[in-house]
């Protein structure tokens, strides 16, 4: 175990040792800032205490308009009748929206996770390719270790270092937030929409969760570019299709839903947003969390068993 342990110390000191790393960290760190003065200066320059109840009127009478076309349907409609009943609420129990507040801008900022799923992506695709790229895998398996281990500390530090920049990401969103928009409204509860009712809950918990399901999409990229990284050893293949499929495969997912295609619901990209399962609605009906979960088991078991297979038998001498 201690063994193990020091591989992990010894894998987060090669992250660290990495000008990469840092530089990774510094532009994460800019994008919040970045970020937040220009949502800061897109605000309205003048907000009157009640023209957010006049807008949220108006918004859900334009939506009342549209439900009543027979050609809305499916998710489109799901998620005008959630945004109705969520505007309503929010007018009968004068709760104004999250919008140009701290809490709104760190949900905003959550978007930028995107960010640190790339920068882990190139993590991972080095964490192995770089080895044999670099001739010191020899020397890396030479010790008294299994590959198995050295496999995993690799891993391991890998997602230590995401949830590093998770971290980095929160706090900075959060004092960017605080700074420029204040923090008079950290007591707005937050307004979920279930089973056709709206009810509150803890803002905190609730981003806390968006940070838990943004990850989802997080580990299954990540460990997809690990597998690539470790059968092909090129950093560049893992990255450049890591990236191609982060990008492209969630957009073409959600154009073969909208053309009634259900069996889109079996591809990955239908099932890392887990977080319409408790706020919202799902990609194709008839969709459940234990789907798809199952269909995540199933995707990051082949990834692994993938990965651990190839390396467990590849041959370092050649």
């Amino acid at each position: 175990m201690l063994k193990f342990v020091g591989l992990i110390q010894n894998e987060n000191m090669k992250i660290i040792s990495r000008i990469g790393t840092w530089v990774m960290a510094g532009l994460l760190m800019l994008a919040v800032i970045g970020f937040a003065v220009v949502s800061h200066f897109n605000q309205p320059a003048e907000t009157p205490g009640e023209d957010w109840k006049e807008n949220l009127a108006q918004v859900n009478q334009e939506n009342r308009e549209i439900l009543k076309s027979p050609e809305v349907a499916g998710f489109y409609r799901s998620q005008l009748e959630k945004e109705i009943a969520i505007n309503q609420h929010r007018l009968d129990e004068n709760i104004p929206p999250a919008d140009q507040t701290v809490w709104g801008f760190v949900i905003d900022a959550i978007e930028l996770t995107s960010l640190i799923t790339l920068f882990t992506i190139i993590v991972a695709a080095t964490s192995v390719a770089g080895e044999f790229s670099w001739g010191t895998i020899k020397l890396l398996l030479i010790r008294a270790v299994s590959r198995s281990k050295v496999l995993l500390s690799k891993y391991a530090a890998t997602f230590l270092y995401a949830l590093a920049l998770l971290i980095l990401l929160f706090v900075t969103s959060f004092a960017a937030g605080g700074i420029l928009f204040g923090l008079g409204e950290v007591s707005t509860p937050h307004l979920a929409y279930e089973n056709g009712q709206v009810v509150e809950r803890n803002m905190l918990l609730h981003i806390l969760g968006l940070f838990g399901f943004a990850s989802v999409k997080l580990l299954m990229m990540v460990t997809f570019a690990f597998m690539i990284s470790t059968v092909f050893r090129s950093s560049s293949l893992a990255i450049g299709l890591s990236i191609f499929l982060m990008f492209a495969g969630t957009q073409a997912t959600y154009i073969l839903s909208q053309l009634g295609h259900d069996w889109v619901k079996y591809i990955l990209f239908a099932n890392t947003e887990l977080s319409v399962y408790f706020d919202g609605n799902p990609l194709v009906s008839g969709m459940t969390l234990g789907f798809s979960l199952t269909i995540l088991a199933i995707h990051f078991i082949l990834f692994q068993a993938v990965s651990w297979i190839s390396f467990l038998k590849r041959d370092i001498t050649a």
